[in-house]
């Protein structure tokens, strides 16, 4: 992933400017520590930090159209760059780069190529022939982006908040799928699939026909001139995704550059469920397993820096983000720069455990629905951020446009959770993966119940969480929460944590309403709280919390206070973070 940083129409030229631009660009190095670059045209300013994952020798942005009058700078990967370029048969392109053809095709086909693009994408467009631009995001916002508007008429786009808040009187989430316009200085929605508008869909279940479409996805991401792997946690989505990519990685031009021999990456506490399960299928698959151990105390010691790079206060979010943050370290460390992962399954396929309880189909499809078209502040967010905060691109085929397709249109009769017909969640993407002949992996993994990353990573890292936040939040401080932070009001002492953390910050009113709020139960919308009487007594986003669906769940006698089973002084103790089994990445040419 890159950053990109555009200020446009502030009505200022001067060098002055220009040097604001540069530092506030600078806040973005982390996430395109190869080069910056940055384009003036007048009071227009493009910036840009590159990661260089394609043509990394040539493709340098902002990138133009053969006579610079078109200006783009552009954070993200056009997987159909190759076909596109033969759409443009007349056009001569500068550099290698995916992204080349953005400013080719806004030449032939305007606002409108927008569609043609599959890949993951946050660009700001400037043509400066009529002195117009353009910005856009990508169908489900895996791309991070965030608009605002000064003082002066100007108006700021960023791949991140801390690009933009100090100098903007405010600013806002970009949203997904859509495109902005300076001609009409609006928004207008250029993502539109029939799943959108959430009416019921009737298209029989085909295995083969979701199989097929799922490895399509992972094999148009295997287009990198880097070294790469992928997450492996262990559980069924990240699983399939190693399998997947094993599978079908010779013969890649992938291959040929970095070679056939996989490389996984796990992490989790000393003994947690995820460490065992990925280990497993690492071995079943023989792939190069990487395996990072950290500490409860480890986590805690990062959670401002997660905090100030994913720029939430979100509860769930911060609990997985924490582990992705220290892992892709190490993973950056050992010269990798792009990984794959499970990202988006349990929202189309209703894989949290909450729909356990969905009513009816109709209710679970509504759901999936709006999940889906939250991810951009959820785990869409913590994949991007996480990783982005070293230099580390992450890439998700369960969030590809046309799988996203194809798993939409499936009847949602077939994702109900019928415990008597052995059908657990998911199990139209498990059974179409269950391949007796060639299986892609052990039936056990197959059909693993699933487990929240947070969770997953070790039980104790949560519940070490809250102990940590009940020894710096006051129950006195929790009776004045309303006052204090009256939007998004925190509910638990872990979240008030947060909130401190993330004020301290990003201080805006802007800012804290970037955040998503209301209550939610192992990661379910407020609605779908409705299901089940009992989990409106309960309201904790770990998948621990769906009472009497999780083989490890909460007991609804024992007081959240009680659950931690690591004690502050012992969390004090603790190893630090220790790297075991990583063999550094071989590199064959």
């Amino acid at each position: 992933m890159c950053g990109i940083l555009a200020v446009l129409g502030c009505s200022d030229e001067s060098q002055a400017k220009r040097v604001r631009v540069l530092e506030l660009s600078r806040r973005l190095k982390h996430r395109g520590p190869d080069w910056s670059g940055l384009h003036q045209y007048g009071d227009c300013y493009l910036a840009h930090q590159r990661l260089a994952i394609i043509d990394p020798a040539s493709g340098d942005q902002p990138l133009y159209n053969e006579d610079k009058s078109i200006v783009v700078t552009v954070n993200g990967e056009i997987y159909n760059h190759e076909a596109l370029r033969k759409l443009l048969p007349n056009h001569k392109f500068r550099t290698g780069s995916d992204c080349d053809v953005i400013a080719h095709l806004y030449e032939e086909y305007g606002e409108g190529f927008v569609d043609m693009l599959d890949g993951i994408f946050s660009f700001v467009l400037l043509d400066t022939r009529d002195n117009s631009f353009i910005a856009a995001r990508d169908a489900i916002g895996i791309t991070p982006l965030y608009i605002g508007w000064g003082l002066d008429g100007s108006v700021w786009i960023s791949s991140e908040m801390k690009g933009l808040n100090d100098d903007c009187e405010h600013f806002e989430v970009f949203p997904p799928g859509h495109l902005y316009s300076s001609k009409t200085g609006s928004y207008r929605r250029w993502y539109n699939p029939p799943w959108y508008s959430e009416s019921i869909p009737s298209v029989p279940y085909d295995p083969l026909a979701l199989r097929e479409a799922f490895e399509k996805a992972v094999i148009k991401r295997l287009m990198t001139d880097v070294p790469f792997g992928v997450l492996l946690s262990g559980g069924l989505d990240s699983s399939l995704v190693a399998a997947v990519t094993s599978r079908h990685l010779a013969g890649t031009k992938a291959a040929e550059q970095w070679g056939t021999q996989l490389h996984s990456f796990c992490v989790g506490l000393e003994g947690s469920p995820d460490l065992k399960a990925a280990r497993e299928v690492a071995d079943y698959l023989g792939t190069v397993h990487h395996e990072f151990h950290f500490t409860v105390q480890d986590g805690i010691d990062a959670i401002e820096d997660v905090v100030y790079h994913i720029e939430t206060y979100d509860v769930t979010t911060i609990r997985a983000s924490t582990p992705m943050f220290l892992m892709s370290r190490k993973i950056k460390a050992l010269g990798v720069k792009m990984v794959i992962s499970g990202e988006g399954s349990d929202e189309l396929f209703g894989g949290y455990l909450y729909f356990h309880k969905a009513p009816n189909k109709e209710e679970l499809h509504g759901e999936t629905c709006r999940k889906i078209k939250a991810l951009h502040q959820y785990d869409c967010l913590r994949a991007n951020k996480a990783t982005s905060a070293w230099g580390l691109e992450a890439r998700v085929p369960f969030l590809d446009k046309e799988f996203i397709n194809v798993a939409m249109s499936i009847d949602p009769e077939w994702k109900m959770i019928k415990p008597d017909l052995g059908r657990i969640e998911k199990w139209v993407l498990r059974k179409a993966f269950d391949d007796e002949q060639n299986p892609y992996l052990p039936k056990h993994i197959l059909y693993r119940q699933k487990e929240q990353f947070s969770d997953g990573v070790g039980y104790s890292w949560i519940d070490g969480l809250k102990s940590h936040a009940a020894e710096h939040v006051s129950d006195k401080m929790m009776q004045n929460a309303k006052n204090i932070y009256p939007h998004n009001t925190p509910t638990t002492k872990e979240a008030y944590y947060y909130r401190m953390i993330f004020e301290r910050f990003f201080p805006q009113n802007s800012a804290r309403l970037t955040v998503p709020g209301g209550p939610s139960v192992a990661c379910s919308t407020a609605k779908a709280i409705e299901w089940d009487e009992q989990w409106s007594k309960n309201l904790d986003p770990s998948g621990r919390a769906a009472l009497g669906v999780h083989v490890s769940a909460y007991d609804p006698a024992v007081p959240s206070s009680l659950t931690a089973g690591t004690s502050p002084a012992k969390i004090n103790k603790k190893q630090r973070m220790i790297e075991v089994k990583a063999p550094e990445v071989t590199i064959s040419t």
